[in-house]
Order: C-alpha cells, then structure tokens, then sequence
C-alpha cells in the first residue's frame, strides 16, 4: 500500500554550480510512503508527513546555501559549529562566503540536482518516520511556469527572518504589462538580463575591485560576508525585498519606454509577489 502527498511544500534557496556560480531556485516537494496498514487503516497519518517533512525542509533547506560538498570546486576554509567560510571557483570566476552555519548546507554531492537532492532528503528523513515503513520516495520538481522566468540570489539583513541570509533566492517568473498589454518580449529580456543574478544593496557594498564586488552585513542571526564576480551581479540603491525589486523593474522600464504606463508583477518563488505601476 502506498501513501503519497503531491506538492506537500515548496522550498526556496540556492546552490552553487561549477558552471552557473551561484544560482537561486525554488522546487515544490512531493513525498511517497510504501508500508503496511496500522490498527487505524492507516499507512500513516498524514498531518504526520506534513509536519515532519514541512519542518525538516524549512530548517534543513529553505533559504540556504546548498553545497556540493563533494565537488572539487569547493574549499572550505574554515569551519565551526557556529560559523563556515568557503570558497567556490567556478567559470565565470570565484565566490567566496563568511556566515552562520545555519546559512549553508553541506550535501554530500557532487552536485545538487533534482535527484541527488531527493536521495540526500530520503537517507536523513527515513528515521524520523515508523520503521515498518519502506524507503521513502521523495521527489522535488520545478513550478512549471510558461513564459519568462528567472534565478535570483539574494539577502535582507533587515528581516527578522531566513531572508537576512546573505545567499538564499528564487526561481521567480516575471511579467510586464506596456498600456494595459502583456509584452512577453520585455518579459524576456529582464529575464535574460537577470539570468542566475544576485542582486546587491547598494549600502551593503563594502568593496569593489578587479571585478569582484564584496557585501558584508550584521545581522540578528550574525555576520554575512559575500565576494562575487560583478558580471554575477546587479546593484540596487535600495534592499532587494520583492515590492522593491517590483518597483525598481517598473521605473526602468518607464524610463526605457517614458511614452506608455507600465505595469510590473515581479514573483518571488511560487506563487507569491508583488505587483508595481508607473
């Protein structure tokens, strides 16, 4: 007998990649139990599954830096129960991170796709559910989005929460409107423009040289420290919380076209967003 749960959660983070540097990703969780019925008729119960699996994601994964722990790319510095630094050389150049250990994820990988993501998940939740219960079959898959879309990272040293984590995004659709008409051209283009970004606060820039931009903030959850290549960047003079980003978007695009009103819905993962126009 099998118990599944479709989409029991979305997560959203980002992950280093020998190719792509520092990429923002959001995925929707599913889960599959195989196992024998209880007293109750049961496989197992499922407030259960979505409790276990929805805090083990938010604490383990969600709005983290995952590491391929594996990949030669890596080095680790220096590492403690409270803090990590870490290198990463990849094709466009060398990012390197100072931070909380509770900002990163060390996944014993050589890379972090959908499978090996849900293999890693599978070893580490299998003990916190019954024992009669056989392996459990989680699967993680993108929101399916059709139209333009892009991968962003980020951090909000302001927020209460995760999102003051200086290396965590999203896989975020975007959508323009140009005198009431939806412009899939326009929609494409930011998309381009901001493929695989991280978008930086202008007053979190501490330094700027040879091409490598360095943010460095304190935060309640402690100190962030972040070096990137500048082409991996886009600079913001204000924070990078979405109803801002939506609201830098739409200036641009007015000033770009200053002849039509403009209207900007920019998501931030799934599902969720904020709308601006100008």
């Amino acid at each position: 007998m099998q118990l599944f749960v479709n989409q029991l959660t979305n997560i959203d983070f980002s992950y280093l990649d020998p190719h792509r540097g520092m990429v923002g990703e959001t995925w929707l969780a599913s889960v599959m139990l195989d196992g024998t019925l209880d007293d109750q008729g049961m496989v197992c119960d499922f407030g259960i599954v979505k409790k276990v699996m929805r805090h083990w994601l938010d604490d383990q994964i969600d709005h983290r830096l995952l590491i391929p722990a594996r990949h030669p790319a890596l080095v680790i510095h220096s590492q403690t129960d409270d803090t990590i630094d870490i290198s990463w050389t990849y094709d466009g150049g060398v990012i390197r991170m100072q931070a909380p250990a509770q900002a990163v994820t060390l996944v014993d990988s050589t890379s972090i796709t959908l499978g090996s993501m849900a293999i890693w998940c599978q070893n580490r939740l299998q003990p916190m559910f019954d024992p009669r219960l056989k392996p459990l079959d989680i699967t993680f898959e993108p929101e399916y989005i059709q139209g333009a879309f892009y991968h962003y990272s980020h951090g909000l040293k302001k927020h209460d929460g995760n999102c003051q984590r200086i290396a965590h995004g999203h896989r975020s659709r975007i959508q323009i409107w140009l005198d009431g008409e939806r412009h899939a051209e326009l929609e494409q283009e930011w998309a381009q423009r901001w493929h695989d970004i991280y978008l930086g606060t202008q007053e979190d820039l501490v330094s700027d040289q040879d091409g490598q931009l360095e943010f460095a903030y304190r935060s309640a959850q402690g100190d962030f420290r972040l070096s990137i290549p500048a082409s991996h960047c886009y600079m913001m003079d204000t924070d990078t919380t979405v109803e801002l980003i939506a609201s830098h978007l739409a200036q641009r695009i007015r000033e770009e076209h200053p002849d039509h009103t403009v209207r900007v819905r920019a998501f931030e993962g799934l599902n969720k967003g904020a709308q601006v126009s100008a």
